[in-house]
């Protein structure tokens, strides 16, 4: 086949295994793996349509490997921050958030949701996708929707309001005092620090306003925290803040937030996570 078609098809191919994974890196080896099948076949009439079944299939496949994995990682598992664009994605469906939502899902479940809803194929050709019949991924979409619909993410109506809560926040959190901090916390909200053992970190999902903010003003007063320079960048389609030494970067700071209040921080500190980040 003719490698500008597949070219054409590339980026969405990499966005729908992104979403289904939570991992650019092992999203760019089922892309890859995809091509060198694609090498292989002489006459592919719809090559959308072939793609979209190949990096499902090749993902679902995957992701049976990936939750053996995934319970062994120590701490709180997040998924890999994508540096975006405001002409990459639409945010809603990138974000930290949605993506750590979307775990509640079983993987068909997952699959079904994301084709049906995100890239608008209908229940005909999701079924072909699947191998399944139009009545099963009927019935998968409806539980995915179940599941989801009572814990849909916060959005904060502009990128501009989401980036001037995220700066106070992080000023709130270099001057170390308390109260600030609560301020700006809902009542609920949650603290998520993935490290995956490499490097310190709460080996669990941090709860509560006060405990949250107490677990920021005791980072900030740590000694390797000196040194550490900020940098605002667009991660998985909102504003986020990197933290570099020198020119590696050590953390990714990401939040869920309405605009008024932040209803959760995640922080990324898996250097095998950052690595994208640092290009």
């Amino acid at each position: 086949m003719p490698d500008a078609a597949f070219e054409d098809q590339r980026r969405r191919c990499l966005a729908l295994a992104y979403r289904l994974l939570g991992s650019a890196a092992d999203a760019e080896d089922i892309v890859q793996e995809a091509w060198l099948r694609w090498r292989t076949v002489d006459d592919i009439r719809q090559p959308a349509a072939w793609l979209t079944t190949t990096v499902t299939r090749l993902c679902l496949d995957h992701q049976k490997s990936a939750r053996v994995r995934r319970e062994t990682y120590v701490g709180p598992w997040l998924p890999e921050p994508l540096a975006t664009t405001d002409a990459d994605v639409d945010p809603d469906t990138v974000s930290m958030a949605f993506l750590l939502l979307l775990e509640r899902l079983s993987p068909l479940e997952r699959a079904v949701f994301l084709l049906r809803r995100v890239f608008d194929l209908d229940y005909a050709a999701v079924a072909r996708t699947l191998d399944r019949s139009e009545a099963a991924i009927r019935q998968l979409a409806h539980r995915a929707d179940a599941h989801l619909r009572a814990a849909r993410p916060r959005y904060a109506p502009t990128r501009d309001q989401h980036q001037a809560l995220l700066l106070r926040f992080l000023m709130a959190t270099q001057a170390g005092d308390l109260a600030p901090l609560q301020a700006l916390l809902a009542e609920d909200a949650t603290a998520w620090t993935d490290s995956g053992g490499h490097v310190r970190a709460a080996r669990r999902v941090v709860r509560g306003r006060l405990h949250v903010a107490r677990l920021f003003q005791g980072l900030a007063r740590k000694p390797d925290s000196r040194g550490l320079q900020p940098e605002l960048r667009q991660l998985n389609g909102w504003p986020a803040v990197i933290l570099r030494r020198d020119e590696a970067v050590e953390t990714a700071i990401l939040i869920e937030t309405d605009g008024a209040l932040i209803y959760a921080v995640h922080v990324v500190r898996n250097p095998e996570k950052l690595r994208g980040l640092a290009r």
